[in-house]
């Protein structure tokens, strides 16, 4: 029997009841996320996995057989030319999209920030391009930029000037890449950067004013780092989704001309679902996914120093 008083006993039991209790409410909180760790695991974790594990194969998609052939797919593509000519086109298209649309972003924004119905119409119609597929967006500029009936061009001949051929010149067919990309994306950009100006509270501006600052002045020492929150986060998406541009690649240029826009991830897929070299292209895709990792924890590292938190 046990020798413990009554009150001791009732106090145990209540105190196991207790945990028992917070044990079915965890594993209710954990049931109710579990269909979402199921997504995960099968459209995410285990693909990732299973690339992992082709990039040592040989893997043709023809045929079922996989031999393991260690490292040699990694070695092929670190001694192959057109792995830094692709790895350069990207980081190219990659840093001119994001300053410009950051930059472009950041204008627009200091512009439209007001309340009155006229600003908000605008901010509305240059936020729009944000909800177009992609797909659409790049059928519409393959038209404005066809070097025989393209609209620019027609455009360019009311002036006189001779047509260009701008998606056949492997000069401005990344320029117009970047285009696309940039009139698609300016507008979300701007949308973020409105919310950031916004919460930066105006006695600071107040403050300022009365000691004579300028407007200049209060954008370089006020806006600017308070801003770079808002600034961080969008240099990091920017940066993530222009890395893994496709889409317009693939219906605007095919990676031409003379290989002038083939990406990073266009050559996955041509490595991939055109040459049905499985595995080096898994292979490529560990590559790819290690570099934005790495280069996305930099960007983090440095913002410790150059990021400012009004708390």
């Amino acid at each position: 029997m046990d020798s413990r008083p009554v009150g001791t006993q009732q106090e145990a039991i209540r105190k196991s009841k207790r945990s028992r209790f917070r044990k079915l409410e965890a594993l209710k909180d954990f049931s109710f996320a579990l269909p979402a760790l199921i997504l995960l695991l099968v459209f995410i974790y285990y693909p990732m996995l299973n690339s992992f594990y082709l990039s040592f194969t040989n893997w043709n998609m023809t045929k079922p057989i996989k031999k393991f052939i260690g490292f040699d797919n990694y070695v092929y593509l670190f001694t192959s030319d057109t792995f830094y000519n692709v790895l350069r086109i990207t980081f190219t298209y990659m840093i001119l999209d994001v300053s410009i649309t950051l930059v472009l972003g950041l204008l627009l924004a200091l512009l439209f920030n007001s309340t009155s119905r006229f600003f908000n119409f605008l901010r509305t119609f240059i936020f729009m391009p944000h909800y177009i597929s992609m797909v659409i967006v790049s059928m519409i500029f393959l038209w404005i930029f066809n070097g025989q009936y393209g609209l620019l061009n027609e455009l360019l001949k009311l002036f006189g000037m001779e047509p260009v051929q701008w998606l056949t010149n492997p000069r401005t067919a990344l320029w117009v890449l970047v285009v696309v990309s940039v009139w698609k994306g300016v507008g979300f950009t701007m949308i973020i950067f409105i919310a950031g100006l916004r919460s930066i509270p105006i006695e600071y501006y107040e403050a300022s004013g009365l000691d004579g600052a300028t407007k200049w002045t209060q954008l370089w020492h006020i806006t600017l780092p308070l801003l770079s929150p808002t600034t961080l986060f969008l240099v990091i998406t920017h940066f993530i989704s222009s890395m893994q541009v496709f889409q317009s690649v693939d219906i605007m240029t095919n990676g031409g001309p003379l290989e002038s826009t083939k990406a990073m991830v266009y050559w996955i897929y041509e490595m991939a679902f055109t040459e049905f070299k499985t595995g080096r292209a898994s292979a490529l895709v560990v590559i790819f996914f290690i570099i934005i990792i790495l280069l996305t924890m930099l960007q983090m590292f440095i913002s410790r120093k150059t990021v400012h938190y009004e708390g």
